[in-house]
């Protein structure tokens, strides 16, 4: 059995232009004073990590590396978050996503494309470098836009989005694969992979490829009223990231999961500081124990009403008292007739 590695936190939700958030050394030293053992980081931002640089230079990855472990942390996984969302983008949205892109690619949506593929493989490479095993990313969404089956979707439509996604990522995959890393996909409103059958019709057009794997992040279920204990049940095999964010869900009369067009903290759904929200942690926890997670409790901090640095306060204290420390021993060794196998056919009347 495995015990989860953590407390580690996701930094892309404090960094800013204000010590100490506003580079790697500082913000590490931040997170190591608050309880934290680990750092996912955010690939967007050359003041924490210079993706490319990082790809191309083990001496630019170990001096990173030491960094972090100079405040006592590791990194724990890269993520390429805005970086795969651009590897399929719908018309509809190409203007609301340049912000992701530098802005040279803003009018050249395949260019921006190749952009973002290129930095997606740069992770593959970067992680390698570091030592880590996982990077998190987007899948990008070509049929979000038709989600809702009105007016009726031309026959086929969703069954081509699939495949251009499949053709799209299945060469980032293999690159993945080469380097050894896992390629693991968060499971999100807002991409084409946004809940388990999604994830299996991309699994099958991109024949099962060993490296599209899962980050489990169990406040989008929450949001879209999934069974998220059964899906570690169904997709554990899959899952080898983790985020800890908690979420609400209060329906009324007047508002459901589509929110009402509302802003984030006057939605029916929406997410909350570890704690204060209706996330069943214990029984997430119990079961990645059960399931040998081999990975970190990341915190992932999304809260509308309460401080970002409350939140990671907290948050640290939450996680490091729901890992379990897993058991060396059975709990009723105590009362075991050991093993004797003349002795069990006697019992058994064999």
């Amino acid at each position: 059995m495995v015990t989860i590695k953590g407390p580690a936190i996701f930094i892309a939700q404090f960094i800013g232009n204000d010590a100490p958030f506003n580079n790697l050394k500082s913000i590490a030293q931040w997170a190591a004073g608050l309880g934290y053992k680990g750092l996912q980081l955010p690939t967007g931002d050359a003041r924490f990590i210079n993706l490319q640089k990082a790809a191309e230079s083990k001496t630019y990855a170990d001096d990173l590396n030491g960094i972090v472990q100079e405040a006592g942390l590791q990194i724990t996984e890269l993520s390429t978050h805005t970086q795969g969302q651009l590897v399929a983008v719908n018309p509809v949205y190409d203007q609301l996503f340049n912000g992701f892109a530098p802005v040279e690619y803003h009018q050249d949506m395949k260019a921006r494309q190749q952009w973002a593929v290129q930095q997606v493989k740069y992770a593959a490479k970067a992680s390698q470098n570091l030592g880590l095993s996982s990077s998190v990313t987007f899948s990008g969404a070509l049929a979000w836009p038709y989600l809702y089956p009105w007016p009726q979707r031309p026959a086929g439509l969703v069954n081509e989005a699939f495949y251009e996604l499949a053709r799209r990522w299945t060469p980032i995959l293999n690159y993945y694969d080469e380097c050894g890393i896992d390629l693991c996909y968060e499971i999100h409103a807002g991409e084409d992979l946004h809940d388990g059958i999604t994830y299996e019709m991309f699994l099958d057009r991109v024949n099962q490829h060993p490296r599209a794997n899962l980050l489990y992040d169990p406040s989008h279920f929450v949001l879209q009223c999934l069974d998220y204990l059964q899906y570690i049940d169904i997709y554990h095999e899959r899952i080898k990231m983790m985020h800890v964010k908690d979420a609400e869900f209060n329906p009324s009369g007047r508002m459901g999961v589509y929110g009402g067009y509302q802003n984030w903290i006057d939605r029916a759904g929406r997410f909350r500081s570890l704690g204060d929200g209706q996330v069943d942690f214990k029984q997430i926890f119990s079961k990645m124990a059960q399931y040998d997670f081999p990975g970190w409790a990341v915190l992932e901090w999304e809260c509308a009403l309460k401080h970002p640095e409350d939140g990671a306060r907290e948050g640290a204290q939450f996680i490091k008292d729901h890992i379990i420390r897993v058991t060396d021993r059975v709990f009723d060794d105590f009362a075991s007739s050991g093993t004797d196998a003349s002795l069990n056919k006697k019992i058994l009347g064999l």
